[in-house]
């Protein structure tokens, strides 16, 4: 029989993928991805602990994670032990009243092995029809205030409220490799890892920002992972001037990206989304620091005159957005598994210029 340890290590290794790379993309443990390479149970806490990262390790590794879950089954049906109570012990006294019961023994023990086998095998069938019925069953979602994060299908439309009324999008049927949706302008086409700001109904600003987060380079029934931001049309409020202290640029200020450059420093906000947990910390204006543990969904918002100082436990978990004088702008940290600390900060050029930037801190 195969194994689905070993059809897991070598997938993995075919891709030349360290358990430690793995680990960094999946978030599964590293004694977790050993333990389903090497078939070691033991370590799970429960069967649906264990099913679960297979599912997830075989899809990571492009494998058919139903067949993979299967194979586990079967192993485990195999190395079930006999119930004590099917088998009848023979008494030493009497041979044949000892051979006629374990023969009976051997008899029930086919019998509920065959029973088992077809009951696994028609519980399997339906699972995988259930999840193919719900895979094809086409979903509406509807953008509010809050990001929507989830993997869509063909067919699935997605809606929210626009000035002249409710917009529609739909997942193309030509979505493979990229993802295709039709709009009120056309269907448009996002490429893996694509950010691009839409205009759907005209009036020359921005509705909405999509965001393609996976997405399968040749099996378009896997649909794809996206992120979309209704943009939000409030600008945010100026305070007084003089409330707004910006350092002046000089040679120890080394920032590594500029999101922006103005004639005037004006309070900016942070809305941060996490794809995976993370530890994160915000400190706004020199004042009290704020941290706490946040899971995949978790979204915050916070706003500075000056400057923010983020520490985040790994970096690629988080994605943000700064809005600075009602204009988003996204702020992909691309670091995985490494902690970050940086400012974003303005800062005033000998010009008079003021640009807001990012500085990375050790």
């Amino acid at each position: 029989m195969e194994s689905y340890g070993a059809l897991l290590r070598n997938a993995r290794e075919e891709k030349k993928l360290s358990i430690e790379a793995v680990e960094r993309e999946t978030t599964i443990s590293k004694q977790y991805i050993e333990a389903l390479e090497n078939e070691s149970t033991e370590i799970f806490h429960g069967e649906a602990y264990l099913v679960g990262f297979l599912r997830n390790y075989a899809e990571f590794l492009e494998l058919d994670s139903h067949r993979l879950i299967h194979l586990y089954r079967n192993m485990m049906i195999q190395e079930s032990p006999v119930p004590e109570g099917l088998i009848e012990k023979p008494r030493p006294r009497f041979l044949i009243p000892g051979i006629v019961g374990g023969s009976i023994a051997l008899v029930l023990i086919a019998v509920l092995s065959i029973y088992f086998s077809i009951s696994y095998k028609n519980r399997i069938e339906r699972e995988r029809n259930y999840a193919v019925s719900e895979k094809n069953q086409q979903k509406i979602y509807e953008i509010s205030d809050k990001p929507m994060n989830e993997r869509v299908y063909i067919g699935d439309q997605i809606t929210f409220n626009a000035k002249d009324g409710a917009i529609v999008l739909t997942v193309a049927s030509d979505t493979n490799s990229r993802l295709g949706l039709t709009t009120p302008v056309g269907v448009q086409y996002f490429e893996l890892s694509e950010t691009r700001e839409l205009d759907l109904d005209g009036d020359a600003a921005v509705d909405i920002v999509v965001d393609v987060w996976e997405i399968s380079s040749n099996d378009q029934s896997r649909g794809a992972e996206v992120y979309i931001v209704k943009k939000s049309d409030v600008p945010v409020q100026e305070v007084p001037a003089n409330t707004i202290t910006v350092a002046k640029t000089s040679s120890s200020v080394n920032y590594t990206h500029q999101i922006l450059e103005d004639n005037r420093a004006y309070p900016f906000s942070i809305d941060a989304y996490f794809r995976n947990p993370c530890v994160f910390r915000y400190e706004c204006d020199r004042k009290t620091s704020v941290e706490n543990y946040y899971t995949t969904r978790d979204s915050i918002t916070f706003q500075a005159n000056n400057a923010i100082r983020l520490w985040m436990s790994n970096g690629n978990t988080v994605k943000l957005q700064v809005v600075a004088d009602g204009i988003p702008h996204e702020l992909e940290i691309e670091k995985a598994g490494e902690c970050i600390v940086e400012d974003i900060k303005w800062i005033r050029s000998d010009d008079g210029r003021y640009r807001l930037v990012v500085v990375p801190l050790d």
